[in-house]
């Protein structure tokens, strides 16, 4: 099964804080960190870490459990599985206004006249970033990234209201289970992708700090 948690950096931009779970994190992690210069980037580089860490802890995963990160504004995302023969993805985006031109160019027709249809631009931005976050848990699962055409693969929702892969590349044929969450704010969508043959039906926000 795929578990699924979320956490709000804001603690990691006190200094001290920081620096404390910072010295926590692999060398190679903080290498990382350490190459980016916003403030911002380095609190999510180590707590998306950091998160991934406390999750391996509580549910006594091995080193070798598939596991996928992701980060956007103040949260960090993890998705893990506790099977290590699977393709698990994950994303997290803050809403922001709509982004027609970007739908345009990467999403396919259908999904495109789904936001168009939205009552209004506030409904269209909604389903813009529902589509994105799956979009991209997707390219992450595949592990192919922006290699991997967006157009080639189309989501769609069934009567449970849980989205499913209407349309996947030839070289993906594998079943692929969806599920979408949104953070408790209100303020960020995140959807996770798996061939796991189950997703926890809940997200799971906790507290780095």
């Amino acid at each position: 099964m795929v578990s699924v948690w979320a956490a709000d950096i804001t603690p990691l931009l006190i200094e001290e804080t920081y620096q404390a779970y910072y010295d926590k994190v692999p060398e190679w992690r903080k290498d990382k960190a350490d190459k980016l210069k916003n403030v911002d980037d380095k609190a999510r580089s180590v707590g998306a870490w950091i998160l991934w860490e406390k999750m391996k802890k509580a549910l006594r995963l091995p080193e070798s459990a598939v596991f996928n990160l992701s980060h956007s504004g103040k949260y960090v995302l993890c998705a893990c599985s506790d099977r290590e023969d699977v393709q698990t993805g994950c994303d997290v985006e803050m809403k922001g206004k709509l982004r027609m031109p970007v739908a345009e160019r990467y999403f396919c027709r259908e999904e495109c006249e789904i936001i168009r249809n939205g009552k209004d631009e506030k409904e269209q931005a909604e389903w813009f970033y529902r589509f994105w976050v799956l979009k991209e848990s997707f390219m992450k699962a595949t592990r192919r990234g922006m290699g991997l055409d967006m157009r080639t693969y189309e989501f769609a929702w069934g009567q449970d209201g849980i989205p499913y892969l209407k349309k996947q590349p030839e070289e993906y044929p594998e079943k692929y289970l969806c599920r979408e969450y949104e953070l408790e704010q209100g303020d960020a969508r995140v959807a996770v992708i798996t061939t796991d043959n189950e997703i926890e039906g809940r997200l799971h926000e906790v507290r780095l700090a």
